[in-house]
């Protein structure tokens, strides 16, 4: 039995379907523009995250100089309260002071002013407190007016002189008492008296002066 062998063809060539390039190109242009669409959207994220955390930096900054102003705020205003409670005492003490100091030359003036005025005319003030009474009480009313020794004559002239003028009947009478300094005066009368007196006035313009300065 003769076999009969046919060669096995090992060196076939088998060939592969070239792909079309247009479809390759396609392919590729589609993953291109998927890769750029992912890349912008990492981009966008990573802007997004850069402006979040620059917003909140700002805000951050903002309440710390916030905070900061207001804590230099509180410590202005603190220095500024004592400031002020400081120059405040010191204008209460120069004010008393200043008001001491203009009440002792009032007074001083003032007891100048009358000094002058007793020395220059004693009588004047007495003759105007009679003045006051006369217009105070009843017609035909009897007064004694009590005076310093020396100022009697003078104050007999005055009583003539303001009879003058007067058409009532004045019931004046003049009497010496060396107990009263000069310019002081009693005046009485069966219902009162008045008395008239260089102590109290200086003390009533004191009072007054007090009260006029303090305010």
């Amino acid at each position: 039995m003769s076999i009969h062998v046919e060669r096995f063809a090992f060196d076939r060539v088998f060939s592969a379907p070239v792909p079309d390039k247009k479809l390759v190109n396609e392919d590729a242009l589609i993953e291109l523009a998927a890769l750029r669409a992912e890349l912008a959207l990492l981009k966008a994220d990573q802007q997004a995250v850069i402006d979040r955390a620059r917003a909140e930096g700002f805000e951050a900054g903002l309440a710390q100089a916030r905070a900061e102003r207001e804590v230099a705020l509180l410590s202005a205003v603190d220095a500024l309260q004592a400031g002020i409670e400081v120059i405040d005492a010191q204008f209460t003490e120069i004010t008393e002071r200043v008001t001491s100091e203009a009440t002792e030359v009032a007074l001083a003036a003032a007891d100048h002013i009358a000094a002058r005025a007793i020395e220059r005319a004693p009588g004047d003030a007495i003759d105007a407190a009679i003045g006051r009474v006369l217009g105070q009480v009843a017609r035909g009313t009897e007064l004694q007016v009590r005076v310093h020794p020396d100022l009697v004559d003078d104050i007999e002239a005055k009583i003539a002189d303001r009879q003058s003028k007067d058409r009532r009947k004045l019931s004046l009478t003049v009497a010496p008492d060396a107990t009263l300094a000069m310019g002081d005066a009693l005046i009485n009368w069966d219902e009162g008296g008045l008395a008239l007196n260089a102590q109290a006035r200086r003390e009533a313009i004191t009072a007054e002066l007090e009260s006029l300065l303090l305010h």
